[in-house]
């Protein structure tokens, strides 16, 4: 008689097991299958969270996301929600254009890989980092006043 309840109890556990989804510890983070699909050496910006809505890619500087040369063009500017590094350096994002590089920065390290929401990021001069990046640049993290996180 004991083994009957024993077997019942078995088989509702592993049909439990197949309901119960697995734990956000094995959970994929947002950007992690973006970030495995992207080219080594560049940096991606997203017009939404989670590295949703592509809006670009670059290897190089791009001092204007506004205007029509450089990797990011037109409308790019001023819609970047999130962001990610494949490079090998640091991207640093203004809020401002201009080869002069003034103006508040936020930098996010290659070790760092993504920024899946900069709506909680501000930039050095304390303005949300949110849909405001208009240029960026690679550096070494020395040149960084503000971090992505």
């Amino acid at each position: 008689m004991r083994k009957l309840p024993a077997a019942l109890t078995v088989l509702a556990m592993a049909a439990l097991g197949t309901v119960v989804p697995a734990s956000a510890a094995h959970a994929a983070l947002p950007c992690d299958d973006e970030y495995a699909a992207a080219t080594r050496t560049y940096m991606y910006a997203y017009s939404s969270a989670n590295c949703v809505g592509f809006l670009g890619k670059a290897a190089g500087n791009d001092s204007n996301w506004g205007d029509s040369g450089g990797s990011f063009q037109g409308g790019d500017t001023n819609k970047a929600t999130s962001v990610l590094n494949r490079g090998s350096d640091v991207v640093q994002f203004f809020n401002g254009t201009g080869t002069d590089w003034t103006g508040g920065n936020i930098c996010l390290k290659s070790s760092e890989r993504f920024a899946s929401s900069l709506a909680d990021n501000d930039f050095s001069s304390g303005v949300s980092a949110n849909d405001a990046i208009s240029s960026h640049r690679w550096v070494l993290g020395g040149a960084c006043d503000a971090w992505a996180t």
